[in-house]
């Protein structure tokens, strides 16, 4: 039977309004997720701001309460929700490239409605199941946290196997988590210079073991080194060019963060001293398995990457918090519907 319940839509102009949503049950492949943690992305903001038809959520942990025609999935399992609607047949589905799908169905909470509503319906094969011991909060940080920020580290080791130090720009929550994931990857010993212009980001990414370095500040930037390694979490493009010019001979630049672009010199950026740069997009579903073990391992640190956390009903209020720029990882959380 489809099920009729209140959701959150956003009209636009930072407004968040509940109206009756009715969901049809799952289909042949598919599952009916009752979401019970949704961390706020970056992205969220543009649909915050500018409006959604659909109902946004991206970061999704949940639990299986009914499955469709051809699945194995029990209801009662609890698991995260994969962000790409990935075919699964084409080329790059085929070599388990599916952050690169060529005939993606959709992006779950971008473009069809996602996990800050009551129900969510989603392709079993992007439906990724948890153990018990994991919070569905907690289990929020497998998907852009941590599943991007390791993706990105693993982009940046194709080009540069021996990584002795690393830069950041950008400390939101995808900057602290390569943060993190730089350190559990990589060694807790390995140099991790952040910069930000929020000093509060500053500190909390120090916090966790980074070196901190005022962005606004040229000589500070350039008093760290060479890094072999720089990410740009912050997609501006004059972060982008600062982060190329102290690049150390044979270092990469990996853009994680979407936004603006950069210029670049053929001869002085790339071939004299033979710099790359890399894109890094979201992360491939097989890479959930390894993180998990990760994440059972070091809850602590990772989970601390949460700062605030709101039930659903003060979404408007979780949104403003996040927007501050005064937090980690924004979690809004609901009891589900079963």
């Amino acid at each position: 039977m489809p099920h009729t319940a209140q959701a959150p839509i956003f009209p636009g102009d930072g407004v968040i309004r509940l109206t009756q949503r009715t969901y049809r049950d799952p289909g042949v492949g598919e599952l009916l997720i009752s979401p019970r943690a949704n961390a706020i992305c970056g992205t969220d903001r543009g649909m915050f701001l500018g409006g959604a038809s659909h109902i946004p959520g991206h970061e999704t942990a949940g639990v299986v309460i009914a499955a469709g025609p051809g699945t194995a999935t029990q209801t009662g399992t609890r698991g995260v929700v994969f962000l790409m609607d990935y075919c699964g047949a084409c080329r790059s589905c085929l070599i388990g490239a599916t952050n690169q799908c060529l005939a993606k169905r959709g992006d779950m909470g971008i473009n069809t409605d996602g996990g800050y509503g009551p129900f969510e319906v989603v392709h079993e094969t992007n439906f990724f199941p948890i153990s018990d011991d994991i919070g569905f909060e907690t289990a929020t940080m497998l998907l852009d946290v941590m599943g991007t920020s390791s993706h990105a580290i693993g982009r940046a080791q194709l080009v540069r196997p021996d990584i002795q130090s690393v830069y950041i720009a950008g400390a939101g929550p995808i900057g602290l988590g390569l943060v993190v994931m730089a350190k559990l990857r990589l060694g807790d010993d390995l140099p991790v210079y952040v910069s930000d212009i929020s000093p509060w980001r500053r500190e909390f990414a120090e916090s966790f073991g980074a070196i901190p370095v005022d962005a606004a500040d040229a000589s500070a930037l350039h008093a760290i080194g060479r890094p072999d390694i720089a990410f740009d979490a912050s997609g501006k493009e004059v972060a982008r060019r600062a982060a190329l010019d102290i690049l150390g001979q044979r270092g990469a630049l990996i853009c994680v963060g979407h936004g603006e672009g950069i210029s670049l010199g053929v001869s002085d950026d790339l071939i004299a001293p033979e710099h790359a740069v890399l894109g890094s997009e979201y992360f491939r579903y097989d890479e959930l398995a390894g993180n998990l073990e990760l994440l059972r391992k070091h809850q602590d640190v990772i989970s601390r990457i949460i700062t605030h956390t709101f039930p659903i009903e003060d979404l408007d209020q979780a949104f403003v918090a996040f927007l501050s720029g005064e937090t980690g990882k924004v979690v809004v959380t609901q009891d589900g519907v079963e």
